[in-house]
């Protein structure tokens, strides 16, 4: 049997190994890479409000209506009305403050956004430099575009058919639908490209809200000469068709006339409707 100061003696020599322990481990150094903090990109997001104001919504815009209405597929009126509208009913679209007390990215920067993604079908990183905004923001506007489309607008797309409106179903049915959606197709790139970014929830979401938009478009256009053939080479012209100079002026002018004629138009297409 071991006395009791024989251990006492071991036990300070335990402390005195365990101490030597804790001060070689805290010599080691700590090889723990540090986390990567986010990279921040100051965007200026007022200076691009400004320019956007400045090109297309002052009162002396840099573009033309007709290239205001090539860009975002509609017309001034009809897109303010939209921006109005969302600005005032989705809190997404509402104007806020950051904690530094600087003012949000305008309501006007995200529909802009949404409708050149739609429009374009391009990557959500190709608004950045003019509206100054993220990818990830850009896509985040859009989801809550579409949304917003459907929520308030969504009459437009679920509505009771009148038997007028049967009738002109009939008459697009007789006449392929995939016309009608060809004109989708050439308001709404998005619809045409490829798209694997989203799931398919959030692409149902994209159709339906660029068909709403359709309908909206097509009935503040009721009565004016809009279509969409200006849209089939986007921001470039093609320069691979040449008109010839018409020899008879007279009749070429004559003939304009008679194919811009509205009533005959009209009365032409509601006899083929009766007729179908």
């Amino acid at each position: 049997m071991r006395s009791s100061s024989h251990y006492h003696y071991h036990r300070e020599d335990d402390d005195d190994e365990f101490e030597t322990m804790v001060e070689e481990f805290l010599q080691i150094p700590d090889t723990t890479p540090e986390p990567k903090k986010r990279i921040h990109i100051e965007r200026n997001r007022e200076e691009g409000h400004m320019k956007l104001w400045n090109d297309y919504f002052s009162d002396i815009p840099t573009f033309p209506h007709n290239i205001f209405r090539r860009r975002f597929r509609m017309n001034k009126s009809l897109f303010m009305g939209i921006v109005h509208r969302l600005s005032q009913e989705i809190e997404y679209f509402q104007p806020k403050e950051d904690a530094a007390g600087r003012s949000s990215l305008s309501p006007l920067q995200k529909c802009t956004t949404a409708i050149r993604q739609l429009a374009y079908g391009g990557a959500t990183d190709a608004v950045d430099e003019y509206i100054r905004m993220g990818e990830t923001t850009a896509r985040n506007c859009l989801h809550n575009f579409t949304a917003g489309i459907i929520q308030l607008f969504g009459d437009y797309y679920l509505r009771r058919p009148t038997p007028e409106d049967l009738q002109r179903l009939l008459y697009i049915g007789q006449q392929h639908v995939e016309r009608a959606f060809g004109v989708l197709q050439a308001r709404f790139a998005i619809v045409r490209n490829p798209s694997s970014l989203w799931d398919k929830n959030k692409i149902g979401n994209i159709i339906r809200a660029c068909i709403i938009l359709h309908n909206m478009i097509v009935e503040d256009e009721r009565d004016s000469y809009g279509n969409t053939s200006v849209f089939e080479q986007g921001e470039d012209q093609d320069t691979t068709f040449v008109v010839r100079r018409p020899t008879n002026f007279g009749a070429t002018m004559g003939r304009r006339a008679d194919v811009r004629d509205t009533p005959g138009h009209h009365q032409l297409k509601a006899d083929l409707v009766d007729n179908i």
